[in-house]
């Protein structure tokens, strides 16, 4: 096609590349176009909106100024389509899987591997140095697995909902992927599509457009061709509700309004969670103790004269055994298990760090469409119940409707009537957007039929009934109403022949009314109770009344009673940040919101020091998505956008599943702090072995191939004894914990502490004992080494209940403890006994007796704190029965 001169746009597009564009074009900043930009505290120039602004304003490309209408050339469309690329909404570009790679391998808990591998390798010592190195690689293969597969998802999920397209190119209508077209393609638009670039509308009236991608607002707007400005405008990403019109490509891809908002998330860049901070903080710790002891125990082995080798591998060794290099192993290796676990539960884990975060989360901002409800209409009740209403709307509707009030009308006509079949339609009338009404003109046997159905006063003023009539239809309007209701009215009549709409219309006689609503999930209204006992406030969003709002709220048992419970979005925006704040403080409900307002409400939440999930769909809630500490993306009616932005996609939109979610979150923590007091208890015998018998100028019990053995295969396979654990019975009734909270709290230190100290001290009584009376080293480092490791399993049995002993926890609960066990047992019999694999770690076969006196050393080491336990337990209980 060739619009030759008139095309406006194209002009406007090359002031538009000179960068002069808001003289050029005279745009204002208008609040509804760059609300990505202010949401994100941004200044700059976006060319796609303010050319937009500048067509909308100067009304370009009007009807009178076309030509025919034949579509671009098959040649200039590939041209075009090399210049402008793909018609693709700008996804956040994939960090390639090197550098995820690499970043995985550069977290500073990663990087102790690196330097302590650099170590062996500078002493010459490469079995170590591989050994070690070869470490990193289950830190980065998890992780690159786990977020591979998160995008390779979303990948299926972009896929799932790209749309297509039906162009004019050549002269004739072709259907193609929304990928493939290019500025100045003509589009077909009908009922149903989802419009797949910006553009202005050149033939069509009365269409209906859904824009709540962009805007929030449910309502759909009128587009018309023959109008000037903002009623000619398409833009990406929005569903045409109705009609069916002729449109131009202005803008594809990147440069449309969808797109730019997409652009601008790259802007802000996502902070490090809570429980990250908190293992970098402790394992920094631990470093620059690990530090000062290894310099420390070098020093004193070269001033007694040791060969300056052994004194640095006696001061390596040292820093091996308190560094705690198994650590980020099994904080990626929980977080890669209760992700699989999240996406069995329908919640798609973008980011690992995440799965963990949820639980710490403090307050859940919720949109309430399709999230709290269905997000769909239902027909709630029918007045007069037996009038041939449902009958008579459902002939006033497409026989295959995609306007979700005409799907909900032929769900419950087909329920009441499966039987039912449409009378040859003769002519429809389209709506009008002044009366809010649609008619339908049928042949059916008894004769001509018209249909109609639309507001309920359109309908009143259409067809004019007695006044008592009216009377008691306005007020069962208003009961509806009060009761969240959506209501249409509608009316039938006779005629004699069809010929024009007036005429026709006026013999409409009022039939009755429809209620619709939009159901509550199942199981909303109790995950919303077990958010709430949790200590987790929820928030929720819509741009419903205020009124309408406060009746949902209610029925979903939101407590509206104080001041200022239900709050608008007008409120949001006459509030400066403090006020704002508080205003978050108190309001469990906002209604008539816009997604840019999320952004400031989810910055005044965390002002006052909340952690905040935050729900969303549309592409204006990327920028909220991504500021919230937790941004909770639909899957099923989310846009791209939306799920690029978010840090967990619910593939089922559900509101229960971000609950579940949560309650895993909270897991994840509990069996990271369990696994954590254990692995700090194991380190204190590897610290205090390390230190002590330098000092003492004994042979060292632990060699770096019995470090790394510990610390990188048995400590995280132990480990995964804690994260089959099930879940505390108390989970959900505990209050979130507070941001910043460390994975221990203080007086949570001294119980590992102790049993490492006391297994520490049991097992090098044993090795020195042995090595001063003659046995040989490394008979002796076997025998002390097995009382080690069999120590470490009962470690592992006594950290999975602090508060019980150990055998009141049925071993059937955890399979793993058993796997584990048997493992651990194996492990050792190998490494005794097979020659190969005692002369790599210096072992020499042990005697029966020499197994029984480990077993002991061990059990006494570790399990004295039981009975304690046990009497703690008995003593509380008893308390209770008195209490009672």
């Amino acid at each position: 096609m060739d619009l030759g001169d008139v095309r406006l746009h194209r002009s406007l597009g090359r002031v538009v590349r000179g960068g002069d564009v808001e003289r050029a074009a005279g745009v204002r900043e208008d609040s509804d176009l760059l609300l990505g930009e202010r949401a994100l505290g941004v200044r700059k120039n976006f060319p796609v909106l303010a050319h937009h602004v500048a067509m909308v304003e100067t009304g370009a490309a009007t009807s009178g100024q076309e030509k025919a209408l034949d579509g671009l050339e098959s040649a200039e469309a590939a041209r075009r389509l090399e210049i402008y690329g793909p018609n693709e909404l700008p996804s956040q570009r994939r960090t390639p899987a090197w550098r995820r790679a690499l970043k995985a391998a550069g977290d500073p808990m990663a990087l102790l591997l690196v330097v302590a591998s650099a170590t062996y390798l500078i002493l010459g010592d490469r079995f170590d140095a591989w050994v070690t190195g070869l470490a990193l690689a289950p830190i980065v293969l998890v992780s690159l697995v786990l977020e591979g597969r998160a995008d390779r998802a979303l990948d299926r999920l972009k896929r799932l909902t790209a749309p297509t397209a039906i162009a004019l190119r050549d002269g004739r209508e072709v259907t193609l992927s929304s990928t493939q077209i290019v500025p100045d393609d003509v589009l077909i638009v009908k009922e149903g599509d989802v419009i797949p670039a910006d553009g202005l509308l050149l033939r069509g009236s009365q269409l209906m457009l859904d824009e709540s991608t962009l805007t929030g607002e449910s309502q759909p707007v009128a587009k018309d061709a023959v109008e000037d400005g903002a009623q000619r405008v398409l833009w990406a990403g929005t569903t045409l509700r109705s009609g069916r019109g002729t449109m131009i490509v202005t803008a594809t891809g990147a440069r449309t309004r969808h797109g730019a908002i997409g652009t601008l998330l790259s802007t802000i860049e996502a902070p490090p969670t809570p429980l990250q901070r908190t293992v970098r903080r402790f394992v920094t710790q631990l470093g620059v103790v690990a530090a000062i002891s290894c310099v420390a125990v070098v020093a004193v082995d070269l001033l007694r004269g040791t060969a300056w080798p052994a004194a640095v591998i006696a001061g390596v060794s040292l820093a091996m055994a308190a560094i705690p290099e198994e650590f980020p192993m099994v904080y990626t290796l929980y977080l890669a298990l209760g992700a699989w676990r999240l996406a069995r539960d329908e919640a798609l884990i973008r980011k690992l760090p995440s799965a963990e975060t949820l639980g710490a989360t403090t307050v859940i901002c919720t949109d309430k469409t399709g999230t709290l409800t269905l997000g769909r209409l239902d027909v709630a009740a029918v007045e007069p119940a037996q009038g041939g209403v449902l009958r008579a709307a459902l002939l006033a509707s497409e026989e295959t409707p995609f306007d979700p009030l005409e799907q909900a009308i032929e769900r419950a006509a087909r329920a009441a009537d499966g039987a039912f079949a449409f009378a040859p339609l003769l002519r429809s009338y389209a709506f009008d957007p002044r009366a809010k009404y649609v008619s339908y003109v049928r042949e059916e046997a008894a004769g001509t039929r018209i249909y109609a159905k639309g507001s309920v006063e359109g309908i009143l003023d259409l067809t004019a009934p007695p006044p008592a009539q009216r009377a008691r239809v306005e007020e069962l309007n208003r009961r509806f109403a009060a009761r969240r209701m959506r209501v249409i009215a509608v009316a039938q009549g006779s005629i004699a022949r069809s010929t024009d709409r007036a005429a026709d219309e006026r013999a409409l006689q009022f039939v009755g009314l429809l209620a619709f609503s939009d159901p509550i999930r199942p199981g909303v209204r109790a995950a919303l109770d077990e958010c709430r006992r949790a200590g987790v406030r929820v928030i929720m969003l819509t741009g419903d009344h205020p009124q309408t709002a406060a009746a949902i709220a209610v029925a979903l048992g939101f407590d509206i009673e104080g001041v200022g419970a239900v709050a608008s979005g007008e409120r949001i925006d006459a509030a400066d940040d403090a006020a704002l704040a508080d205003l978050a403080a108190h309001a469990s409900v906002f209604a008539r919101t816009r997604p840019e307002q999320k952004y400031r409400l989810v910055k005044a939440l965390q002002a006052r020091g909340e952690v905040v999930a935050m729900t969303g769909d549309g592409t204006n809630d990327a920028p909220a998505l991504r500021e919230a500490d937790i941004g909770i993306a639909m899957g099923q009616r989310g846009t791209e956008v939306a799920r690029e932005a978010a840090d967990l996609v619910l593939l089922d939109d559900d509101f229960t599943t971000i609950e579940r979610a949560v309650r895993d979150g909270r897991r994840i923590f509990d069996n990271l702090k369990h696994a954590f007091s254990y692995l700090l208890a194991f380190h204190v015998p590897l610290l205090i072995s390390a230190l002590v018998l330098p000092i003492a100028g004994a042979p060292l019990l632990l060699l770096p191939v019995h470090l790394v053995w510990l610390e990188l295969i048995v400590h995280p396979t132990s480990s995964l004894v804690f994260e089959a654990d099930p879940p505390d019975a108390d989970l959900m009734r505990r209050p979130p914990r507070r941001e910043g909270a460390g994975i221990l709290r203080r007086g949570e230190f001294a119980r590992p502490l102790a049993l490492g100290t006391t297994l520490a001290v049991g097992v090098l009584a044993l090795y020195l004992w042995q090595w001063s009376q003659g046995v040989p080293v490394n008979h002796a480092r076997a025998q002390a080494l097995c009382a080690l490791v069999l120590g470490q399993v009962l470690l592992v049995v006594v950290e999975r209940a602090p508060e019980q002993p150990f055998w009141r926890l049925p071993l059937r609960t955890n399979v793993t403890l058993i796997v584990v066990v048997l493992a651990a047992v194996a492990s050792l019999i190998v490494l005794v006994y097979v020659p190969l694999a005692a002369a790599a770690v210096q072992f020499e076969p042990l005697r029966l007796g020499d197994w029984g006196v480990g077993l002991a050393v061990a059990a006494l080491a570790t399990l004295w704190h039981e009975p304690a336990k046990a009497f703690r337990g008995a003593r509380g209980a008893a308390a209770g029965t008195g209490a009672g």
